[in-house]
């Protein structure tokens, strides 16, 4: 590095800490520091919240149930959208499989091998890895509860079981929750909303790259 690019950059980095140095930045939501007792219970409704907020405002649905009751909420969205067939990953929560089965036609990950026999089914119900709260963005990594990643691009409605234990803060958090090794030659999708996209003049258009429809159940007080 030349002496004058240096010392452009030691005039640049000067500049900056002079204009910050009475800046002071309060602990976040999950981060460390953290309140105890209440503050912490009040923090983390925060962080739930917010992620709630986020999510919908990228024109998902948000459905905040108990853990007890997410396979009823789960039918009871198939239901209300006309949605007579729904594909599940061989890991899915068996509570949540037979719920589905009073409401709708249920076709097993196996059963559904290709992208043409998926395109034929109406939606797919999943599990999640993490969620994020500051984007409204929800991470898969695609284990056992969530099935293959085809399963979750091709059908036109998502329904996406996340617990309340699993939404973080930002995305260090969620990078350091995913973990490194266990992720290692699998796949990630961070899904922000249902699939959109714009023209050159614009003009949304949803449904592009993947489902047209996201929803998003949160269950609270879930056992991880």
């Amino acid at each position: 590095m030349s002496a004058s690019v240096s010392g452009a950059r030691d005039e640049v980095l000067a500049r900056v800490r002079a204009a910050t140095s009475d800046v002071t930045t309060a602990p976040r939501p999950g981060g460390n520091n953290r309140p105890i007792g209440h503050e912490v219970l009040d923090e983390r409704d925060k962080v739930l919240d917010l992620f709630a907020e986020n999510v919908a405002d990228y024109r998902a649905e948000v459905v905040r149930v108990d853990a007890a009751d997410v396979a009823a909420a789960v039918a009871d969205v198939l239901m209300r959208r006309g949605l007579g067939s729904v594909v599940v990953p061989a890991g899915l929560d068996a509570s949540w499989s037979a719920a589905l089965a009073d409401v709708a036609d249920v076709v097993a990950e196996s059963e559904a091998g290709s992208a043409a026999e998926l395109d034929r089914i109406d939606a797919v119900v999943t599990a999640s890895a993490v969620g994020i709260a500051t984007t409204g963005t929800i991470v898969l990594d695609h284990g056992p509860d969530q099935g293959r990643r085809e399963l979750t691009l091709v059908p036109d409605t998502h329904v996406c079981v996340i617990r309340d234990d699993q939404v973080v803060h930002d995305v260090p958090e969620a990078v350091a929750r995913l973990g490194g090794e266990a992720h290692r030659g699998r796949p990630l999708t961070w899904v922000s909303g249902p699939s959109a996209t714009s023209d050159i003049e614009l003009q949304r258009v949803e449904g592009v790259h993947g489902p047209r429809t996201l929803v998003v159940v949160i269950a609270a007080g879930a056992a991880s």
